[in-house]
């Protein structure tokens, strides 16, 4: 009996020693959770597996559409990796709306940038917890956010350019990592938003053909203008990367081996994610006809390595393994990638353990994201033209007219990808909110963006004959250039045929110059894309480019106008002076088609990096403008700033390189480096750049990065070395020679 009672004993005692806590942190995890891949203490790559373990065939396939499906014996709740925030959290609940992409590269300002995604994150990550906390778990209230687009804008006539960073590719690179670094947050674990880097690659237009579009680039124009950019964005950690629509040099880009297998994983390391376009798998069989069946197309794109598949063709990977044109095992590596990402983001484990899970709501449209949203709009204008310090105007003026189709237009405040915001302020409502209480503002549209030149009655146009200033707000919308489909005043698809001013916008502004006399007439010119407008810089007394500013857009523009900021933005891409200067559209080859300020002969309206302030700040270098580089080495460049105004300047420093005597084609100049500065009134402060072999090397024209020895022509200052500044009464960056030794 006894016998009995100690076996029953040491059974009792087995049974308490399983239930109690282990002592390692492993086990105490694995015991809180119901599946194995839940164990937070296990490294991400075994939970992975782990998962994968557990699921079916038709569950792994349902997790690798955008549209992922539930798997709820696994406690998976259904996602879709389908998100945006191209400049704030967008087609979501209302949130803060910052500057359309291209005018937060008008900024030159990396670190202004950051601030941005960090509140884009922040503003998504609060209202994606608040969310799931309600079991909501709907389109456009993720965490892998498709942003941003790094794709060189080397037409004005594509639509969609006012999405990228403009046109250089060392300035797309910056602000690109930049935002990168803001969205995805610095915890060693867990990301804050996944950022996806779009579209890969050589994507630009022209938007009705780019189902089908072949994009023809030899090897020196893909890695000196169309990749550098990816890779920056690669190096920086972009967790993710999608694949373009189009053919690169008869590959499809999400089923390109050279693109995705070659140079994205074997080439750069590229460990993330890749996403398909929306229907892009869809169009290897119906439109690029490079495959019979929606069946062989899901294989190419799975063989190369794509591991997210916005539409239905990943759908038929089950007839794909049936008829053993792929295998599990291939499916389980692809899908691991994707799984591992959602993971980092931190969707399997307990919302405590997540760093991000707990900022609140109340960062959403904030007064605080308002304000920065205001900042970077006034910091991205870019001020064209100011003839005889007309600008900026006093407050107190008696009367002023405010004309023009954009002048109170909502659109041209949020651009495209945008979000909703609880509070828009229109360039009317800033000048109104700006002037003083007692001064006389009217208002008048006088034309509308799409209308017939014979049709065009330029409305209350006499009113500016009793004003002391004219104010007229010009410019196309978002309504006019964008991606195909969205834009309903675009004949082509979302791009544009012409980009001059559209001719009823000059009838009014003839019609206003002839009325002010010698009264100021000020232009504001909202757009996302080039406009050639000589007409405008002729009639105009002051240019102000604008973008499309945000939700904070009026009082940013007042600020300008009206002197409480001095302007600091600069031209991320060159504005010709007709359509005349452009090449073929479908022309992609960048250096022997003359694209882009590099390798562009003509004379511009405005060159890239140029903009003007209401400060005179002095440039000079210190030491001698001609030093000696042994290759491999490096040097020092050093210049000292002086705010010669009476405002406050934020300033953005640039550094190009030329190279004309490689044998090879090089540009003309190329952006290597900028530097973004403030400076009180009469303040001085010391900048440098590091020149090594990577600030000098040229692309040859195998796409090789090369070092030819001899001299370097540098230049330093607030613009690129156009020849046109001297037309413009702007001076000359600073000049300086380095000489590459053997």
């Amino acid at each position: 009996m006894k016998s009995i009672h100690l076996l029953l004993l040491l059974v009792v005692a087995g049974i308490l020693f399983q239930c109690a806590p282990a002592s390692n942190d492993s086990n105490k995890q694995a015991a809180v959770f119901q599946h194995e891949y839940q164990n937070t203490a296990l490294p991400i790559e075994q939970r992975v597996n782990l998962l994968i373990n557990e699921l079916t065939l038709e569950e792994k396939i349902g997790l690798m559409e955008n549209t992922a499906t539930a798997v709820e014996r696994l406690d998976i709740p259904q996602y879709n990796w389908w998100n945006e925030g191209l400049h704030g959290v967008a087609r979501s609940a209302p949130a803060t709306v910052f500057p359309q992409a291209i005018g937060m590269a008008a900024t030159f300002n990396p670190d202004l940038v950051e601030q941005v995604a960090t509140a884009i994150s922040d503003e998504g990550r609060a209202l994606y917890h608040a969310a799931i906390e309600k079991d909501i778990h709907k389109w456009y209230l993720g965490l892998t956010y498709w942003s941003p687009n790094v794709n060189i804008f080397r037409d004005p006539r594509w639509g969609r350019g006012h999405e990228t960073y403009g046109e250089d590719p060392v300035l797309s690179g910056l602000i690109g990592a930049s935002f990168v670094r803001g969205l995805q947050g610095n915890d060693e674990k867990y990301i804050k938003i996944a950022a996806c880097a779009k579209h890969y690659a050589v994507h630009n237009g022209p938007e009705a053909k780019r189902h089908f579009f072949n994009a023809e680039s030899n090897q020196k124009d893909l890695n000196e203008t169309y990749l550098p950019a990816f890779k920056h964005l690669v190096d920086e950690g972009v967790a993710g990367v999608m694949c373009a629509y189009n053919r690169t040099n008869d590959e499809v880009c999400c089923g390109s081996p050279t693109l995705l297998l070659d140079v994205l994983r074997q080439q750069w390391g590229f460990e993330g994610y890749v996403v398909s376009d929306c229907g892009a798998l869809y169009d290897f069989h119906e439109y690029h006809k490079i495959s019979e069946d929606a069946t062989q197309s899901a294989v190419m794109a799975l063989k190369a390595d794509v591991n997210v598949n916005c539409g239905s063709v990943y759908r038929h990977l089950d007839k794909a393994i049936e008829q053993g044109l792929v295998t599990e095992k291939e499916l389980d590596a692809v899908l691991a990638k994707q799984l591992k990402i959602r993971f980092r983001l931190g969707m399997f484990d307990p919302q405590e353990d997540v760093p991000y899970s707990n900022i609140p709501l109340s960062v959403v449209g904030s007064d605080k994201h308002k304000e920065l949203s205001r900042d970077v709009a006034r910091q991205s204008m870019v001020l064209l033209k100011n003839d005889n310090n007309v600008l900026p105007l006093k407050k107190d003026l008696t009367q002023y007219y405010v004309t023009g189709n954009n002048a109170a237009d909502v659109n041209v405040l949020m651009g495209n990808y945008y979000g909703v915001a609880k509070n828009y302020v229109t360039v009317l409502e800033g000048v109104a909110n700006a002037v003083s209480p007692t001064s006389i503002v009217q208002y008048n549209q006088s034309v509308l963006l799409e209308q017939e030149l014979e049709h065009t009655n330029t409305g209350q146009v006499w009113n500016a004959q009793f004003a002391d200033v004219v104010i007229a707000v010009l410019g196309i919308s978002p309504l006019y250039e964008g991606e195909n489909g969205d834009t309903p005043f675009s004949k082509t698809g979302g791009d544009r045929e012409k980009i001059e001013l559209p001719a009823n916008q000059l009838k009014l502004l003839r019609d206003l110059k002839e009325k002010c006399k010698d009264r100021p007439l000020i232009a504001v010119v909202m757009s996302g894309s080039a406009i050639a407008m000589p007409e405008v810089h002729e009639l105009a007394d002051a240019v102000l480019w604008a973008w499309y500013p945000g939700e904070q857009g009026g009082h940013a523009v007042a600020d300008i106008l009206f002197g409480d900021y001095s302007p600091s933005g600069k031209l991320p891409f060159t504005i010709y002076e007709s359509t005349d200067q452009l090449g073929d559209f479908e022309d992609y080859n960048i250096a022997e088609g003359g694209w882009t300020y590099r390798y562009f002969n003509g004379e511009p309206l405005y060159p890239f990096g140029y903009g003007l302030s209401y400060n005179a700040v002095d440039y000079k270098l210190s030491g001698s403008n001609k030093v000696q580089m042994k290759e491999g080495g490096s040097v020092q460049v050093e210049l000292e700033m002086t705010n010669k105004g009476k405002m406050i300047q934020n300033e953005s420093v640039q550094l190009y390189v030329s190279k004309s005597d490689a044998g090879f084609i090089t540009p003309i100049s190329a952006l290597k480096g900028i530097k973004n500065v403030t400076l009180a009134s009469g303040e001085s402060t010391k900048v440098s750049f590091v020149i090594d072999n990577e600030t000098l090397s040229q692309i040859d024209m195998d796409g090789q990065k090369v070092l030819p020895k001899g001299a370097y022509k540098l230049f330093i200052g607030s613009s690129s070395p156009s020849n046109r500044l001297q037309a413009l009464n702007v001076v000359k960056p600073l000049g300086f020679t380095v000489d590459v030794l053997e």
